[in-house]
């Protein structure tokens, strides 16, 4: 995997934008210093600690790296975005994010690895999931140091997620913010549920349409927990119709609308505003 970079700031070292700026690992760059993987912009190894000037070009050359699952070709996914770092691609519902079981290949993961190794690469890993009832887009990195840099914009809420869902009633207030931690239920082994002593998790929702005992929103997460929209969304009333593990309506197919149709983000190693939408929803 090769590509190249142009440094942003006067003064900044190889060093310093890898730990600093893209929040690489101590175990990855330790890696890319011992691979000789950086190259200055006539393709000679650059001193780590030594500043560069603003414009400076840098080649990134990594080693071929593996992935735990297993390719599956037989399963193709419509693809909204790919380069040399990652791929949007949406999820259908019914499929999971990611094999939960040994020989299990039938995921997500299995099929946009299959995309990328008949396309030449070797790695694939998502970086962020969505619950098996749940359609949309997800992001997929297509190496070590892009996996590392997409973590570190999930975890400091760079990269924006928006939703839509049909839940139930309505939803008296045009807009506004559920924040409620969630932890597990320990009645139920799936379950998630708001607990003073859980995890921070914000959802920012807006009323798009309403309709005859229901409401279409669209919703934003501010973080990521584990069926965040599904708990919130019971927790003040308005669980999804047909999510019947939060208590939603039954629907005739046993399916539920939540549709991730959207995400946007500063791309990491060009700085372009990325804007991925699914128009198909």
């Amino acid at each position: 995997m090769t590509w190249s970079y142009e440094v942003q700031d006067d003064g900044m070292t190889v060093e310093e934008l890898l730990r600093k700026e893209w929040g690489l690992g101590k175990k990855v760059v330790h890696e890319m210093r011992m691979a000789k993987s950086v190259k200055n912009d006539k393709f000679q190894e650059v001193i780590w600690k030594e500043p560069l000037a603003k414009g400076t070009v840098l080649h990134f050359d990594l080693p071929p790296a593996g992935s735990p699952y297993e390719p599956n070709h037989d399963i193709e996914l419509p693809i909204l975005f790919e380069d040399d770092h990652f791929i949007i691609a949406r999820k259908p519902k019914g499929m999971a994010t990611h094999p939960n079981e040994v020989g299990q290949n039938d995921t997500f993961i299995n099929a946009i690895l299959g995309h990328i190794i008949r396309s030449g690469g070797t790695y694939g890993e998502h970086v962020h999931r969505l619950d098996q009832g749940t359609s949309g887009l997800l992001m997929v990195a297509k190496h070590p140091v892009a996996k590392n840099v997409l973590d570190r914009m999930l975890e400091q809420k760079q990269l924006v997620r928006d939703y839509e869902a049909v839940v139930k009633g309505k939803v008296h207030n045009k807009s506004g913010t559920i924040d409620f931690p969630l932890g597990r239920d320990r009645h139920h082994a799936t379950r998630r549920r708001v607990s003073p002593s859980g995890q921070s998790a914000v959802t920012h929702f807006k009323v798009l349409k309403q309709m005859e005992g229901k409401s279409l929103l669209h919703l934003t997460l501010e973080t990521g927990r584990t069926h965040q929209i599904r708990a919130h969304l019971s927790h003040i009333g308005h669980p999804i119709i047909g999510d019947e593990l939060y208590d939603g309506p039954l629907t005739q197919d046993g399916s539920y609308h939540l549709h991730a149709f959207r995400m946007s983000f500063i791309h990491p190693f060009t700085h372009e505003k990325i804007v991925v939408e699914d128009k198909d929803r």
